[in-house]
């Protein structure tokens, strides 16, 4: 375990959908599969602002990102289940990750649907 993953405070699970012939009706159909669970990771929110709404407010949005080793593959399209400080969090992957030698870092979205 490198340096950086003594950190991470929370376990992720990793579900895809893949698809899945049935041996008796040979019928393919899309289901949810775990592919990783468990796995030690850390979750960071980032902060943006905009410009000011008509009402004068500026809106803030946060933005979750992902610590996780750099040997885990997450594909477009998962969902990623985050448990960390007693909550829990849904993601999906939204951009291509930034891999470093000691970890990567995957900015999320929140899991709406499967893609």
């Amino acid at each position: 375990m490198n340096p950086i993953e003594r950190m991470y405070q929370g376990k992720c699970t990793v579900i895809e959908l893949q698809s899945v012939t049935d041996p008796i009706t040979k019928i393919t159909s899309k289901i949810p599969i775990i592919v990783l669970e468990n796995q030690p990771c850390k979750l960071s929110f980032s902060s943006t602002q905009t410009t000011k709404d008509s009402d004068g407010a500026n809106k803030v949005t946060l933005i979750p990102k992902l610590f996780i080793s750099p040997s885990i593959e997450i594909k477009s399209g998962s969902k990623i289940t985050v448990v960390q400080d007693e909550r829990m969090y849904e993601f999906c992957k939204s951009g291509i990750p930034a891999v470093f030698s000691s970890h990567q870092e995957i900015q999320l979205e929140l899991f709406q649907k499967y893609s």
